[in-house]
């Protein structure tokens, strides 16, 4: 379809179902065309996308998907949340399928960052909460997004985010409508099991929330390659590497973005870990960061742009990493995730001070500390840790936390930089916590010891096997720790 079939002529615009009037066109895409609308009937204007399929689609597969889309649309019509994008009416005309929707005049993420760079840290945690919130409503409703993308969130002058084109959205209870074969989305966002060739489901969307979190953040896509095979591979092959995200914000976006759907983090672990995550003083439409404001504007839907390629890191998928953030936050999450606790002031932020490997092979022969308790040797290279001795008395280190990412049962390959970044990330945060007393945070900070590659590979735990990552307090100075610092859980 042209534009100019949009437009008004002599006999009047177009319309649709008899109370829709085409005024102009929005946008167009690979699905279809958007255009802007009046609804007569109530003297509002409206966006109405009329959908096409790719050439070349058989008439069989465009049946089930024309009652996919239909069925859908109309669930998203019951969706109620602030960042959806209401959808008013489904319309079947003339062959075409129409969807009426609530017209957004704003720019989209693709819009904000092309334009203006990268957004600030405070931005995109307030963003993720906004789509996070969207995501769930629809999960909730048994439809699975399957486009999340730049360019179908819009973000309105207000600080409100918008979640559009539910439309290839597929409902999860309605056993006729099976995958015909035709592969929905956008690559460039498509979660790994979706190229793998299985179906979509509530985590695919979560991995496309990732992306597009480390869009937002850094600037540009990971994965996006000259052609569609080279990006496909780039999500099954590439983990990408952030630079301006930390802490919480820097586990979620980690932790979405995981290849294997059962060892993503999951909506409700993700909601926990933003709470940690400093709102900072931003509050209003124009926002400075690094010299650059961000000006929310009017403009029509653009087509996703094509971003600049930064360094990934390429390696195999992740899984040792995706069970222990599965692990961690399912189990301790039930206690420390669940409470009030505020975010910690600036003076009780804490560095790593350093990072050590432990057994055959490593910086300490051995690290046997249990959970909570303490020894008098300080952490230096080649000193065995292998009893506990009594906090109540001064100490030099202090375990504050402890994590398994593998098991015997689940032989997780070892990557000892993911597995670095890993204990850095899950150690911060539990330092952030109420685990560590709130009273003495301003002069401690924390280590992470982690098992040597030996000792992760070693044939059982009699010759010497252990995944445990260490969570270790130590004074700033060097100094010795008075008393332990460590709350048990009530």
């Amino acid at each position: 379809m042209s534009q100019d079939q949009g437009s008004t002529v002599a006999h009047g615009p177009r319309v649709v179902a008899g109370r829709y009037a085409i005024l102009n066109e929005l946008g167009r895409g690979g699905m279809g065309v958007v255009w802007l609308a009046e609804d007569r009937m109530i003297g509002r204007h409206v966006a109405i996308k009329e959908l096409h399929l790719p050439d070349g689609v058989p008439a069989s597969e465009r049946a089930v998907f024309e009652e996919r889309v239909l069925r859908e649309a109309r669930t998203a019509g019951r969706l109620n949340d602030p960042a959806v994008v209401t959808v008013y009416d489904v319309v079947q005309e003339s062959g075409a399928t129409y969807i009426v929707m609530e017209l957004i005049q704003a720019p989209t993420l693709s819009d904000i960052v092309r334009e203006r760079g990268p957004m600030p840290a405070e931005q995109v945690a307030k963003l993720a909460e906004q789509l996070l919130s969207a995501l769930e409503a629809a999960h909730q409703a048994g439809i699975v997004h399957r486009d999340v993308k730049p360019s179908n969130i819009m973000l309105a002058a207000n600080g409100r985010a918008k979640l559009t084109d539910f439309g290839i959205a597929q409902s999860l209870d309605d056993p006729r409508l099976t995958s015909s074969g035709i592969l929905i989305g956008s690559p460039t966002y498509m979660a790994p099991e979706r190229i793998r060739g299985e179906e979509a489901g509530a985590g695919s969307d979560l991995w496309a929330l990732g992306a597009v979190l480390f869009y937002a953040i850094e600037g540009y896509n990971p994965f996006e390659r000259p052609t569609t095979a080279a990006t496909m591979h780039a999500i099954l092959a590439d983990v990408p590497h952030l630079t301006r995200a930390q802490g919480a914000l820097a586990s979620v976006i980690s932790g979405l973005m995981i290849g294997t759907p059962a060892a993503r983090l999951t909506a409700a672990q993700v909601r926990g870990l933003l709470t940690y995550v400093p709102t900072g003083p931003p509050t209003g439409p124009t926002v400075m960061t690094g010299g650059t404001a961000y000006f929310p504007h009017q403009q029509a839907t653009g087509v996703v742009p094509t971003q600049p390629q930064a360094p990934v890191k390429s390696r195999a998928k992740l899984l040792a990493i995706g069970a222990a953030v599965a692990l961690v936050l399912g189990a301790v999450g039930g206690f420390f995730l669940n409470q009030a606790i505020n975010a910690p002031s600036e003076q009780e932020q804490a560095q790593v001070v350093q990072k050590f490997t432990y057994g055959q092979g490593g910086d300490f022969p051995a690290f046997s500390i249990s959970d909570g308790y303490c020894n008098l040797s300080a952490l230096q290279k080649n000193t065995s840790f292998d009893s506990n001795d009594d906090c109540r008395k001064q100490f030099q280190i202090q375990v504050y936390g402890t994590l398994d990412p593998g098991s015997s049962s689940a032989p997780w390959s070892y990557k000892r930089g993911e597995l670095e970044a890993l204990g850095e990330s899950y150690c911060g945060w539990l330092f952030s916590t109420e685990r560590v007393e709130d009273t003495v945070k301003k002069d401690l900070t924390y280590a992470v010891v982690l098992p040597s590659q030996a000792t992760w590979d070693a044939e059982d735990s009699s010759a010497g096997r252990d995944h445990t990552v260490h969570c270790v307090l130590v004074r700033k100075d060097g100094g010795m720790i008075t008393g332990g610092q460590v709350k048990t859980p009530s």
